[in-house]
């Protein structure tokens, strides 16, 4: 069974910086996208970023280019996104997802798909 657990999230000022981990098991690491989306108070869910596993492709929304990176730990089965020069506006729970064919980042939710729970980050002003 797949898992996919989040840490690292928490309250920050405007200004700081947060490092989300996404840890997997029960799926074949390299095999899928790995990557992350939010979801803010009254809002609708956005996608943020991805790695692909295979090659190492990345992708980023607009609004995370520039601030965010993600990257990933292939002996821990973890994928991070280092999130720089926070703003009250990135206050949401992030999900982690694995997708195995990258289609979610691009509104196609389709295939195997696992979801984190969410883990909140509240960016104060």
């Amino acid at each position: 069974e797949a898992h996919l657990v989040e840490s690292g999230g928490g309250l920050v000022q405007a200004g700081g910086s947060l490092r989300l981990s996404c840890t997997a098991s029960g799926i074949h690491f390299d095999d899928y996208f790995i990557g992350w989306f939010r979801q803010a108070p009254g809002k609708e869910r956005e996608a943020i970023s991805y790695i692909s596993r295979t090659d190492g492709a990345t992708y980023y929304a607009d609004f995370a280019k520039g601030r965010f990176t993600i990257s990933s730990d292939n002996a821990k089965n973890t994928v991070y996104l280092q999130m720089n020069n926070l703003k009250p506006e990135d206050t949401a729970v992030y999900r982690c997802l694995a997708d195995r064919y990258g289609g979610a980042w691009h509104g196609n939710f389709y295939g195997e798909l696992y979801w984190g729970k969410g883990i909140l980050v509240i960016v104060s002003s």
